[in-house]
């Protein structure tokens, strides 16, 4: 009998997983008052209406893992995530803008350390942000991940021509320390989030610092960004990206790159929501 268990654990298939990963930036997602000096005076403050309208977003995007970007803690986010189905986590910072994870319960999930090298300008009053650097165990194999929200200003210009591309240039080389890291360890990883960058077509410096470092797949590559899309200029460049190196290349199921537009089209929709829309993908793990 034993030998007859174990012969049926030996041909039994291996255990997988299937995730569905996303990555949103919910803009200046806060509950901080009109007079709070952190918060620059033209953002606008949401309803209730509003945030019970972001928490239906969330539920219809139905992501195992979201890397969220721009949430000023836990309180605002659980106004947005559904805490009975999602645990949230947050970067050891104190930043308005915070990247981090909403990840499915059920998940076994590991905080690493932030990689805090990310923000440049820690004392600064609008400091750069921190990444969040978790580890998810999925059919028996880990992910590491990572939510970034990088420098803004050099969509696609040189990483020399300014000031604010000088910062992105140095943000890409920590990046690039990152992934070594992740290659040497041999482990599969993703980084998600808001790279304020468009990846141009041919020669762009920011992703061949990253592509040094090892080879990567961008699950929005070749495909143009369909929110707030019109009939007049169609899709944009995106600047939300999902990357996955090392055995996480393999596991991306092919076509599963979508992005969740919003029904709401009128002029505050922006301000209600978001100026991005969540993007996803789905891998399937060994």
């Amino acid at each position: 009998m034993r030998v007859f268990l174990l012969l049926l654990a030996l041909l039994a298939p291996a255990q997988t997983a299937e995730l569905k990963l996303a990555t949103w930036n919910i803009a200046w997602a806060t509950l901080r008052g009109a007079d709070d000096r952190a918060v620059p005076r033209d953002v606008p403050r949401r309803s209730e209406a509003d945030w019970a309208l972001l928490r239906q977003y969330a539920a219809r995007l139905e992501a195992d893992i979201i890397a969220f970007q721009e949430i000023d803690g836990p309180e605002a986010g659980r106004k947005i995530f559904d805490e009975r189905a999602y645990t949230l986590v947050f970067p050891a910072e104190n930043d308005i803008q915070r990247a981090g994870f909403a990840i499915r319960r059920g998940l076994r999930v590991t905080q690493n350390a932030d990689l805090a090298g990310l923000d440049l300008r820690p004392q600064a009053r609008y400091s750069l942000r921190r990444g969040t650097d978790v580890t998810v165990e999925a059919g028996g194999a880990p992910l590491r991940l990572l939510s970034i929200h990088l420098n803004a200003g050099c969509r696609e210009e040189a990483l020399s021509s300014s000031q604010q591309c000088e910062s992105l240039a140095q943000q890409a080389d920590i990046l690039a320390q990152w992934i070594t890291a992740r290659q040497r360890e041999g482990v599969a990883f993703a980084i998600l989030g808001d790279f304020n960058r468009r990846f141009m077509p041919t020669g762009d410096e920011f992703a061949a610092r990253l592509s040094q470092a090892a080879p990567l797949t961008r699950a929005t590559e070749g495909y143009s960004n369909p929110c707030f899309a019109n009939d007049a200029r169609g899709g944009r460049p995106f600047i939300d990206h999902i990357l996955l190196g090392g055995a996480a290349r393999g596991w991306l199921i092919n076509n599963s790159m979508r992005v969740m537009v919003y029904a709401e089209r009128d002029a505050r929709a922006r301000e209600r929501l978001s100026d991005h829309c969540p993007v996803s993908v789905r891998i399937r793990t060994p």
